[in-house]
């Protein structure tokens, strides 16, 4: 399986739930309200734990079956249908848009992520 496209997708869901880490420690702690900021310190905490898996992941390839690339993909999607949609549902008020038709996105990504690791289970090779 190539690995590279993984691999930096991976980082990049590290290195901008890091930011948004940031950001939100930073900024948005004084703007978003307590419900608000922790929706987005969730989204965060599941970007940077599936982009750490991610990684591992490919780094690993070799222990998987060949499902390992539908894992991932499934992975990935619901990394951002769940994640993105929890940001941009926690900043509609400060950015003045109604994202509320994202409501019901956030626990399609949360399916696709208890898939993925469904899949993930099944595509462990046997050791001899």
């Amino acid at each position: 399986m190539e690995t590279e496209k993984y691999k930096k997708i991976a980082l990049l869901f590290i290195i901008t739930a890091i930011a948004l880490g940031a950001l939100g420690a930073h900024y948005l702690s004084e703007i978003l309200s307590e419900s608000n900021l922790k929706s987005l310190e969730t989204g965060i905490r599941y970007q940077l734990l599936h982009g750490f898996a991610l990684l591992f992941l490919t780094l690993n390839s070799d222990k998987f079956t060949s499902r390992l690339k539908n894992s991932l993909n499934i992975m990935i999607t619901g990394v951002c249908l769940f994640s993105f949609s929890i940001y941009l549902l926690s900043i509609q008020r400060v950015i003045e848009l109604s994202m509320s038709f994202l409501g019901p996105i956030t626990p399609i990504g949360g399916i696709l992520l208890i898939g993925s690791w469904t899949m993930l289970f099944f595509s462990i090779k046997k050791i001899d």
